[in-house]
């Protein structure tokens, strides 16, 4: 008698959180608020960024910290996803954002001393946190969606990260305007980017974890123990020879090299200053939209799972292939030895071109980064699993990001850093077909899930022990 007692509050107790998809603990409110989390810090990062050197004349400084930044990302994110599973995920995302913040306060300190050691050691820094946060971020935006939404779920995130572009865009376009000759941002533009990140860091409190999340169904995401140091250090270990993993690292490798090309060799290199702040809200702005269009490519074109991944990947293929082709046609004319003679201001008639070259950039950077993640987030269920292939995959990026910047610093000519970029990104589209193929299954059931399936609780036993914890 009591057992049915308690079997029937728990029932009351699900269909009262599943009343309405915005409640706190909907998988679309904590999407949405590591969104805006992601919003606040790497979105204003990637302004700042944007804006070739970190808005400075010399990009030497940043080239540097960023090289350090990738460096410690490439080793924190492989491990980040491992950290996640043990501290959760208000510890880890607190202790990433803060970095961002320091980071912020390192360029606004040489903008005024133009001394770089600082800039370095924050960048460093800021490496170890943003393995941390996009590791915990992964983890959230895979596993919280219900699996035929998981597309939807990516381009909501990804619109509201980059929205965060959109207003550090904004944030140098305003406040430098009547600059457009100056070299460097003035200091009002970093002490805006940090009290953004700031906020990121107090709205990192606010994210759930995944065995409070309730889908609209009922279901919880997972009902996660909280790992060991010991079990993570093994399960990381195992990613290296994971062949899944090793079919995705081309494309992790090729996701953020093209940064260091498009920021400081288009963006810094054609344009003057005030217009490279205006650039960037573009350019964030393309990435809503091109998470969106792909979003729905990988969700709704095709009942057949795997057909809308072949569809989704054929048409980044091919949208790819164009763009890099513009991008060619448009580095033909200028080199580092002879770079433009005039810095082009948005006035100018002659903005247009490399402007929507820009722009498509920026649409092909989201296109191409949600599809990967739509990709890994089909290969698993569980925030465990996800949380470390997703840190695996930005711990990846992170080391070609750190040498992409080592290879601006060395001066390689442009026209072989675009090469390089296109060559990476079409290597890596035959190989996420072939994953698709064999790891990626039509009844949302992944690889691992079918041999498991034994083996795993009913959804009636996870729901209790969800609910009770």
């Amino acid at each position: 008698m009591g057992a049915e007692v308690e079997v029937k509050d728990e029932e009351s107790i699900t269909k009262l959180s599943t009343k309405s998809r915005f409640r706190y603990n909907s998988p679309l409110v904590q999407v949405s608020l590591i969104g805006l989390v992601c919003f606040c810090c790497p979105g204003m990062f990637n302004a700042l960024s944007g804006m070739g050197g970190g808005g400075q004349l010399d990009p030497t400084a940043t080239d540097n910290a960023n090289t350090a930044l990738y460096t410690t990302f490439a080793v924190f994110g492989i491990l980040g996803g491992g950290i996640y599973n043990i501290l959760g995920p208000h510890l880890t995302l607190a202790a990433g954002c803060s970095t961002y913040v320091l980071y912020a306060g390192s360029l606004l300190y040489y903008n005024q001393q133009q001394h770089q050691g600082f800039v370095i050691i924050a960048g460093a820094l800021l490496g170890i946190g943003a393995g941390l946060l996009w590791a915990c971020e992964g983890a959230i935006m895979t596993s919280y969606p219900p699996p035929n939404r998981k597309g939807t779920y990516i381009s909501l995130f990804w619109s509201i990260f980059n929205m965060g572009g959109v207003i550090g865009g904004l944030i140098p376009f305003i406040l430098n305007y009547h600059r457009n000759e100056a070299a460097s941002v003035n200091d009002a533009t970093y002490i805006g980017f940090m009290c953004f990140m700031s906020a990121g860091t107090l709205l990192s409190f606010v994210i759930l974890p995944p065995n409070r999340v309730v889908r609209d169904d009922g279901t919880h995401c997972t009902d996660v123990k909280y790992s060991s140091v010991s079990k993570e250090a093994t399960e990381v270990l195992k990613l290296f020879t994971n062949w899944k993993m090793l079919l995705i690292v081309p494309a992790a490798w090729a996701s953020n090299f093209f940064y260091t090309y498009q920021f400081n060799n288009v963006n810094a290199v054609l344009f003057n200053l005030r217009t490279r702040g205006l650039n960037n809200v573009f350019y964030w702005g393309a990435q809503m939209l091109g998470s969106i269009g792909i979003g729905y490519i990988l969700d709704f074109s095709f009942q057949s799972r795997r057909m809308r991944g072949f569809v989704g990947i054929s048409v980044v293929a091919l949208l790819g292939t164009a763009i890099w082709g513009g991008g060619l046609a448009n580095q033909l004319p200028y080199s580092r030895d002879h770079p433009p003679s005039n810095k082009l201001d948005f006035k100018d008639s002659s903005f247009a071109g490399p402007f929507v070259l820009y722009f498509s950039y920026g649409l092909l950077d989201a296109m191409f980064q949600s599809m990967v993640y739509w990709v890994i987030g089909a290969l698993a269920d569980d925030s465990q699993t996800l949380s470390r292939y997703s840190g695996f995959y930005k711990g990846v990026q992170s080391a070609g990001a750190a040498v992409a910047w080592q290879v601006d610093t060395h001066k390689v000519p442009l026209l072989s850093q675009l090469i390089v970029n296109w060559s990476l990104t079409t290597i890596s589209y035959p190989l996420l077909v072939l994953l698709v193929m064999l790891a990626v299954k039509d009844d949302n059931k992944t690889e691992d899930e079918i041999v498991k399936e034994d083996t795993i609780p009913s959804n009636k036993d996870v729901n209790s022990t969800a609910i009770s914890t």
